[in-house]
């Protein structure tokens, strides 16, 4: 059953809606522009991966705004009000993240008044909210986080559920007589994620001359390369289609957003489910899951608890993937703190050794010591991948295909069995044999409910 989350409420909600609220200071226009600012000198010396700026570009994007800019910038002040300067005359939309936390070299609030020529002022509501935060911590706010609450004249605090550091969001006229609006929100990308889904969407969505409401789906797939899904879908994932889909891939797992604005909630959701069925009849063979985090191992679990079984995994090689995250898995929102649908994982490093283990002899098959492992650890399906290739390059170029084997132990009796040539970028191969391998025993547990 769907379910819908307002701003504010926790929880892991598969459409997330927004309620706009006025944009009184710019006129509505059909189409928008926007920057995207990134502030510290970590992100200038390359300590610091800006994973913001792709966050923020994506959610823009989503939103109908067309990203035009992304700058950054170190801690200088007379940087920092240079970059606000010439990105507020040339972007409808200034989304700006860092430089709002307690230290010197923290210049947001000051870049952002001295470009607008403006003076700061103290807000004692937001120094009064971060006295708080500090008092539920048990401690004593430093007198140098009241910098935190001032802000150039005329700005409204973007509040922070989550931290110490408010957002600004505040209007730059122009020379022409248009103005843009800047939107300051923290470096911290936990913080940064919720107030601008929360507040900041909301504004630049109303900003553009849309609906009153915008509502997020994502849908997961693995099994399928992104130019097929994109000729699956044809003109879905055209950018003035509505509701907009979008494609991300990440170790080689596909996630489609779906977007969609409206008058209400309810049309929204209408949307989206027309949408999603769509998305269904044309690639439903490698769909798995909805929401941001959900992956394939969640899947597997979800289905095993349904079905009362429970599964085993034995991972060949000198890698063990998915047994961190099946374990894991009883830690996670949404799953209890017992996980009976799973038995545990085996990393060995060879078949000879998966041998010994069992007290199997030398000539055994792999699949009569799977048999032994089903009975001895009362286990209804076995997972055995082998094996995950080594690493060892002396380069960081993609390595070369290797074949890697999945053989399923079934409730059965029966040993289905895949062999696939795998090869990728050393960062995501260990990840990919083991969606590759999940996918495999998806199908087989896809082949034993239908009586294939």
């Amino acid at each position: 059953m769907t379910r819908f989350v307002a701003p504010g409420q926790c929880g892991n909600p598969v459409f997330l809606i927004f309620h706009l609220l006025p944009f009184c200071h710019a006129k509505r226009m059909p189409h928008i522009t926007a920057e995207i600012i990134s502030i510290g000198d970590e992100m200038i010396t390359g300590a610091r991966l800006d994973t913001n700026t792709q966050w923020l570009s994506q959610r823009l994007g989503e939103l109908g705004v067309d990203v035009q800019f992304h700058s950054t910038v170190g801690d200088t002040l007379s940087h920092n009000t240079d970059v606000f300067r010439i990105a507020a005359r040339r972007a409808d939309i200034v989304v700006a993240t860092g430089g709002l936390g307690p230290t010197r070299d923290d210049l947001t609030r000051e870049a952002i008044a001295e470009s607008l020529g403006l003076p700061l002022q103290l807000h004692e509501p937001s120094l009064e909210f971060i006295r708080s935060m500090f008092q539920r911590r048990g401690r004593e706010m430093p007198e140098r986080n009241s910098c935190q609450a001032m802000f150039p004249l005329g700005a409204t605090p973007i509040h922070n559920p989550q931290g110490t550091a408010p957002g600004i969001d505040i209007i730059a006229p122009r020379e022409d007589g248009t103005q843009s609006r800047i939107f300051a929100l923290p470096g911290v990308p936990a913080e940064m994620k919720t107030m601008f889904d929360e507040t900041v969407a909301a504004a630049v969505l109303a900003s553009n001359g849309q609906r009153q409401h915008i509502a997020h789906h994502i849908m997961k797939f693995f099994g399928i390369g992104e130019s097929d899904m994109e000729q699956r879908l044809g003109d879905m994932i055209a950018r003035d289609r509505q509701p907009r889909v979008g494609i991300t891939v990440s170790a080689a797992t596909i996630s489609l957003r779906i977007v969609a604005t409206g008058d209400s909630p309810e049309e929204c959701e209408s949307a989206i489910a027309k949408t999603r069925a769509e998305i269904l009849d044309q690639a439903g063979e490698f769909y798995f899951g909805d929401g941001e985090t959900f992956e394939q191992h969640h899947a597997v679990i979800r289905h095993l608890n349904k079905i009362g079984q429970r599964l085993l995994l034995v991972e060949l090689g000198r890698a063990a993937p998915l047994g961190d995250r099946f374990a894991a898995v009883s830690d996670e929102p949404g799953f209890t703190a017992d996980v009976p649908a799973f038995v545990g994982g085996i990393s060995l490093a060879d078949v000879e050794d998966l041998r010994q283990w069992t007290g199997m002899p030398q000539d055994a098959s792999a699949e009569s010591c799977l048999t032994a492992l089903q009975k001895r650890l009362s286990a209804d399906w076995v997972l055995l991948v082998d094996e995950y290739p080594s690493l060892h390059r002396t380069s960081d170029h993609p390595l070369p295909g290797s074949d890697v084997t999945f053989t399923v132990a079934a409730p059965d009796g029966t040993f289905p069995s895949q062999t696939q040539h795998l090869g990728a970028h050393p960062s995501i191969l260990h990840a990919r044999v083991a969606k590759a391998g999940l996918f495999w025993l998806r199908k087989c547990f896809a082949a034993a409910t239908s009586g294939v």
